[in-house]
Formats: C-alpha cells, structure tokens, sequence
C-alpha cells in the first residue's frame, strides 16, 4: 500500500482498505475481532475512514514498524499515515497512540542501530509524543528492570501479565518494547523470548520482529 500510494495518506488508506478486504477473503489463520467487523464493513460499501470500530486492540501496532521507517524525519507524515493505518479498523485513540508508539521505537531503532539504542532516550521521546495514560504507565516502570537485566517475564508480570500478553494494545506495546530493548540488536533472542510470554504471540511477534529487524537490518535475520 505504501508502495502503490507512495507515501500518499489517503491513497494509502484506500490502497490497504483494499488489501484488506483481499487479505481476509485469503482465510488468514487469524485475525482479531475488532479487524474482521472492520474489514466486513470494507465489504458492504464504508469507506476507510468510517469502517473502524471502537476497540483498543493491537492490530494497527502490528502494521506500524513500517511507517515509521519510511516517513523518517518527517513528523506530519508519519503521523498521518499511523492515523490512516490505524482508523480503518480502529477507533480507540488508545490504539492510534500504541500504533504511533511503535512506528516512532522503528524510526528510532533504524536510525540509531543496536550499539545506539538507549532505553532512556528512546522513553523521554515518547513522552513527548504519547498523551499521559496506561501505556506510558506501563513503559515508565522499564527503566528499572532493564538496570538490573531482568527477563521479560518479571517485568511482565509487574504489569499484571503473569501467564499471557493479551491483545490489548497497552499490554502488547509495553511487552514488546522491553523485548526490543533489552535485546535491540539480537533479532532471535528478542523476539523468542516475546513469544515465550504467551498470549497473543503472533502479533507481538511480528511487532518485536519489526522493531529488532528495523533496528538491527537485514544482516541480523536469520537465514
């Protein structure tokens, strides 16, 4: 959609509305519920920009590593296509702010490179960035235990996610990041140990994998 629309945000949004509704006649082995109500109603005529629908899920952070390499340095864009991305199949602002949070963690990564990834800085900018709420609740509790290397599990179950990470978008971002920045420029180890947390692992999967792939580059994927 990027590619077809280059860089066009409504163009884009139409462009992935369309993929959309393609993608989902494909069967996919998942898709989140908020996404399939969204994509049907793709289907039955709404256009992108009315086919969302109020939930908080993680879907758009999933798509969001991405944009955020590709916009850059240029803040508008990148906002606008997060806000695209994210409103044809969610309305929850909290899922545009968890989408936003992971497109800036790619921009991040991509230009600073594993050796260059700090924690605290990275934190401070999306302070700016992220409105207060239950995410940054959630992200400033990392600095601690990233100071004493602690496992993902220790800091997940300080955020009450003991035995799985959910699909809520505030419980997947905070456990992906600290998976990307405890292990920035490990892409296996990051991303296994964010699978091993449980839950919705397909999708936090595919949001460290962005992150660590963005971050680290081709060079550090596995064969």
């Amino acid at each position: 959609a990027l590619l077809a629309s280059r860089g066009d945000p409504d163009r884009f949004a139409r462009s992935l509305a369309w993929r959309l509704r393609g993608w989902l006649l494909g069967l996919p082995a998942g898709v989140g519920w908020a996404t399939l109500r969204s994509i049907l109603k793709l289907w039955v005529g709404f256009p992108p920009s009315r086919s969302g629908v109020w939930s908080a899920g993680n879907g758009p952070a999933m798509r969001a590593s991405i944009l955020g390499v590709y916009a850059g340095d240029d803040e508008e864009l990148l906002r606008k296509l997060v806000r695209a991305s994210t409103r044809i199949t969610h309305t929850d602002p909290d899922a545009e702010h968890g989408a936003l949070a992971v497109a800036l963690a790619a921009r991040y990564g991509a230009q600073r490179g594993p050796e260059a990834v700090i924690a605290a800085e990275f934190l401070s900018i999306l302070r700016e960035a992220i409105p207060p709420g239950r995410l940054i609740e959630a992200v400033e509790r990392m600095p601690e235990y990233l100071l004493r290397e602690a496992m993902p599990g220790e800091y997940a179950s300080s955020l009450g996610l003991r035995n799985r990470v959910s699909g809520y978008i505030n419980h997947t971002v905070p456990a992906a990041f600290y998976c990307w920045l405890r292990w920035p420029g490990d892409f296996r180890t990051a991303v296994e140990h964010v699978i091993l947390l449980g839950g919705d692992s397909d999708t936090t999967g595919a949001i460290v994998g962005g992150l660590a792939g963005a971050t680290a580059g081709v060079q550090a994927l596995p064969a």
